[in-house]
């Protein structure tokens, strides 16, 4: 069983570093595992870049292992330097543990919590990292690693010439801690990462190695950088990040990042993020290959990452509001549906008061003059919140303003504005 899971994750292009890859499909062979990931909090939500190596410890929990999910409450404190050019802003205490909570709740949608079994573990390494003082550290823990050894960390050594803090220098110890603790307390067999983390991972083998007399059994797995095929960065958008807070990224905005995927990187991503079998993918792809105008490999996928996510009352919503749109037809959406679907549109503010259509039009900037504007409405091409408008007499007043704040005017088929009244 553990064997096909080693052979799905690297079907589905998720196995990029192993430590003592035979030893590891042994010990995977013989016994259920407790194995972890670590999430450092330094937002009050992860972006969908984050959950690649977290859905990979859902796969090992599907298959019978137990996950434990660090969140970093001491390391989210000093910053990994990681991929970075320049130190990180340290934050306040207050706000790291904001931040906990905000990615605590995203982490219970993904994974199974459940009491008995292998249901998750949630630990915060402020709990054991905190009780540490500056002597202990230097004492038990920092003769333990050789600072060539250090030295020599992609992660490190990329920063030598910019400079480093011994804060950030000290980072890759700290997370060995970590997993020593996790292997002395909760029989931790495996650490996960993102391949930037491969560093990291080893130190952690490091001090599990030179701690423990015994022969130990402890090994590490990172997952490759997740591309697009036309080589423009993944998990980016006009607006910047897709996060996993509803608030800084709607589930409407979350449904139509995926939805909107390309044809030469869908299939990949379904692999990567989806919980769909090796059958079910594979039928998706021959449909992208043989009838891609029906895009039922980019609608698979985003059901199936808004549905983890944020529900399926969310993605009901998404889907509502997405064939609204396609048909033109805005009736059946809530104030707050329009407001969500069409924060990115076009925008004006005008004076809360009473206004012919023809004026609006011409003082939003919709239509470029008045008999444009006239033209407009007489040959039906304008709508108002859904509903055409063809008399020229028709006045914009409080039933038009959806929350008494704005209202949605479409030109032709497709050209939308949202009109702010002040």
């Amino acid at each position: 069983m553990t064997n096909e899971l080693l052979q799905d994750l690297e079907w589905r292009g998720l196995l990029y570093q192993q430590t003592d890859a035979e030893g590891m499909t042994k010990l995977l062979d013989e016994q259920s595992v407790s194995l972890y990931c670590g999430v450092d909090p330094t937002a009050d939500s992860m972006h969908i870049g984050h959950i690649v190596p977290l859905l990979t410890l859902r796969r090992f929990q599907k298959a019978g292992h137990r996950p434990i999910l660090l969140v970093g409450g001491a390391t989210g404190m000093i910053g990994d330097p990681s991929g970075r050019s320049e130190e990180r802003q340290l934050q306040t205490v207050e706000q790291i543990d904001k931040n906990v909570q905000g990615i605590r709740s995203q982490l219970e949608r993904i994974f199974d919590f459940a009491e008995d079994g292998n249901g998750a573990q949630l630990v915060n390494n402020r709990d054991w990292i905190g009780n540490i003082n500056t002597i202990e550290f230097l004492r038990d823990y920092g003769k333990l690693i050789n600072v060539n050894y250090m030295l020599a960390k992609d992660t490190i050594a990329s920063r030598l010439d910019t400079g480093i803090s011994f804060t950030e220098f000290a980072y890759t110890l700290i997370q060995g801690i970590d997993y020593n603790h996790l292997y002395n307390h909760y029989n931790c067999r495996i650490q996960v990462g993102g391949s930037d983390q491969w560093g990291n991972i080893t130190t952690g083998l490091e001090v599990i190695r030179k701690t423990h007399e015994q022969e130990t059994k402890a090994f590490g797995i990172t997952i490759p950088l997740v591309t697009k095929a036309d080589g423009t960065k993944f998990g980016k958008t006009a607006g910047g990040a897709v996060w996993l807070d509803s608030k800084k990224t709607s589930p409407y905005e979350f449904y139509q990042f995926w939805i909107n995927a390309a044809d030469a990187d869908v299939v990949k991503y379904l692999k990567i993020f989806t919980f769909l079998s090796r059958e079910e993918i594979e039928a998706l792809a021959v449909s992208v290959e043989e009838e891609p105008h029906l895009r039922k490999a980019q609608k698979t996928l985003a059901e199936e990452m808004t549905r983890l996510i944020h529900g399926q009352e969310a993605l009901d919503q998404a889907i509502r509001i997405t064939a609204a749109l396609f048909s033109g037809d805005l009736k059946a959406l809530s104030a707050d549906e329009m407001k969500d679907a069409f924060k990115d549109v076009p925008s004006i503010e005008l004076a809360k008061e009473d206004k012919n259509i023809v004026d609006l039009l011409v003082e939003a900037g919709i239509s470029p003059s008045k008999r444009q504007a006239r033209e407009d409405v007489t040959n039906g091409a304008i709508s108002v919140n859904g509903e055409k408008v063809t008399e020229l007499e028709y006045v914009i007043d409080g039933k038009d303003r959806l929350e008494d704040a704005f209202s949605i005017v479409r030109r032709g088929k497709k050209k939308y504005h949202m009109v702010k009244f002040v």
